[in-house]
Formats: structure tokens, C-alpha cells, sequence
């Protein structure tokens, strides 16, 4: 064995032995954690923090257990639903792959990476986590925390790469463990770790279980020199009034008129007219008459 893949085999130890010790009690997590109920924390938690994934995930698999009992509610109840989790035709889409489910698989979730990434909705990254996570396949997972460790840790790298790289998916694809459950709890652990110590910002290198194997750290933590991902603002942009026009309808009884609908952006009209016709588009509202529901 080589004195990088030694040094590699005490990252894999490490960093499973601190999961093992640290890794947060999340509800998918538990023994006998089904396959679908994996299938929901994955959509749900994309570009979604876990503190509010967790009570609308709970509020979900009590009232839709199974993919037949999401494919068989209306549309508008999975909108209704998804609450304030952000990104609402993620919710269309979850239930357009319970249809899928109940269609293709006879109401289970695919195993294969390929069946899953034909479900409506689901990408490279979704059918690999729930390929690992809920059925033991050690698909490489590659998220935005993976690429952070991993370009710190193995490459000396203080940011990874704007966007998923060829690079980057194949460094993750070495870092593997040959091992399958190995595998699968490295891709949560080293996912977990980005989430909690080794975060974008403010790293907490003193608790990090490879601080004296990183090579960011060994170079002396050099400052970030290349393309930064840049994050929209907020305020006044259309998803901040698609968002307000979607919870004006998530709250009312029945239909809105166009006047109420108005309301939420009322300093621009034209802003409010064309995020009210891109929902419609989407299939996250549609019109009712003289005013505007949620989709039954």
C-alpha cells in the first residue's frame, strides 16, 4: 500500500469513527427507515437546511406514507404541504414520482440509479444518495459539503469548484472506501462533516477528526484565489413574490381573486403578472375563474 492510500485509509477511519460519535438524530436515520421515506429527506433537503426539513418530512410521512398514498392526494395538498421549505414544484415533483412509483415499480422505490433518475424531479445526485442511503449501493454521493471536504482535505483547496467539476467527481470517486458499508456511511459521513465542521465560511478545523491529515491545513489554510459562487439577493427578486403568491394560496379557503393576489407585491404590478403566470406555467397554480387556486 502507498503512502497516499495509507494516509487515506486513516481518513476513512477517522472520519467514520467521528460520524459514528457525531452524526445528528435525524428521523430517515432510524432503524427501519423505508426506502421511501429516504426518498422524501433527499428532495426535500436540497438547498434546504435539516432544522426545517425535519417537521414538514414528519408532517408528510404521517399523512402520505407510501408512494401510492402521495400519488393518489391532489396536487395542490403536496403544495399546500411542503409549507415554507422553498423551491414548491419540488413538491410537485415528489408526487409526480410517487405516480411514477405506483405506474413503473409497483409503488416502491427503484433501486437502480438509472430507474431513479427517471423519476420526475430526481437528478445525478438524488439517485445516488437514495441508491446508497435507502438501498445500500455504494453510489458515489457528491453534494456541495462532499466537494468542500474533499477539496480541502485531499487537494489543499480552500473553496471547491462553482459547479460540479470532472475533477471533482472523479476525486470523489477515489476517495471511496473499497468496502460497501464503509462506502455508504462515508458518503454521510464526509456530508455530515461538511455541514458541521468543515462549513464554507467559519471552518472549526480544532474539531475536525483529519485536521493534521488536511492538506488545506498542511499548506497553512491558504485563502480561496479562484471563481466564487455568487448567491442572489433576496428582496424583490421573482422567486421572493412567487414564494407570497404561493403562500397567499397555501393559507386561503378555496380560490383568490386577482385583486388579493395583487397584494403581495403591490409597488409592481407587472412583477406580480409575471411571476402569477409562471406559476400558472409550472403547474403550481391555476386559474379558477375569476381568480387563482392551488392545483386539484
Amino acid at each position: 500500500m502507498s503512502t497516499a492510500e495509507t494516509e487515506l485509509a486513516h481518513v476513512h477511519r477517522r472520519v467514520l469513527s467521528w460520524f459514528d460519535e457525531h452524526a445528528r438524530d435525524l428521523p430517515w436515520r432510524a432503524a427501519g427507515t423505508t426506502p421511501w421515506e429516504v426518498f422524501v429527506s433527499e428532495v426535500m433537503s436540497q438547498q434546504t437546511p435539516v432544522a426545517r426539513v425535519v417537521p414538514i418530512w414528519q408532517e408528510w410521512m404521517r399523512r402520505w406514507p407510501t408512494p401510492a398514498d402521495l400519488a393518489s392526494a391532489a396536487p395542490g395538498d403536496a403544495v399546500r404541504l411542503w409549507g415554507r421549505l422553498g423551491y414548491p414544484r419540488r413538491a410537485l415533483r415528489l408526487r409526480e414520482a410517487a405516480v411514477a412509483m405506483v405506474e413503473r415499480h409497483d409503488g416502491e422505490v427503484p433501486t437502480s440509479p438509472q430507474d431513479l433518475l427517471a423519476l420526475p424531479g430526481v437528478g445525478a445526485y438524488t439517485a445516488a444518495a437514495v441508491a446508497s442511503f435507502a438501498h445500500g449501493l455504494p453510489e458515489v454521493v457528491v453534494d456541495t459539503n462532499v466537494r468542500r471536504v474533499l477539496a480541502r482535505a485531499l487537494e489543499g483547496r480552500a473553496q471547491a469548484a462553482p459547479a460540479l467539476t470532472a475533477n471533482e467527481a472523479r476525486l470523489a470517486a477515489g476517495a471511496m472506501p473499497p468496502e460497501t458499508d464503509d462506502a455508504n456511511a462515508w458518503n454521510a459521513a464526509v456530508m455530515e462533516l461538511g455541514a458541521l465542521v468543515c462549513t464554507a465560511r467559519s471552518p472549526r478545523c480544532e474539531e475536525c477528526p483529519v485536521s493534521d491529515l488536511c492538506a488545506w491545513r498542511r499548506a497553512g489554510s491558504p485563502a480561496h484565489d479562484g471563481p466564487v459562487r455568487r448567491s442572489q439577493s433576496w428582496h424583490g427578486t421573482d422567486r421572493q413574490v412567487r414564494g407570497r403568491v404561493v403562500q397567499l394560496l397555501r393559507e386561503s379557503v378555496g380560490s383568490v381573486s386577482r385583486e388579493q393576489v395583487a397584494q403581495v407585491w403591490p409597488q409592481d404590478p407587472a412583477k406580480v403578472d409575471r411571476c402569477l403566470a409562471g406559476l400558472v406555467e409550472d403547474g403550481l397554480v391555476e386559474p379558477d375563474g375569476e381568480g387563482y387556486r392551488l392545483p386539484v
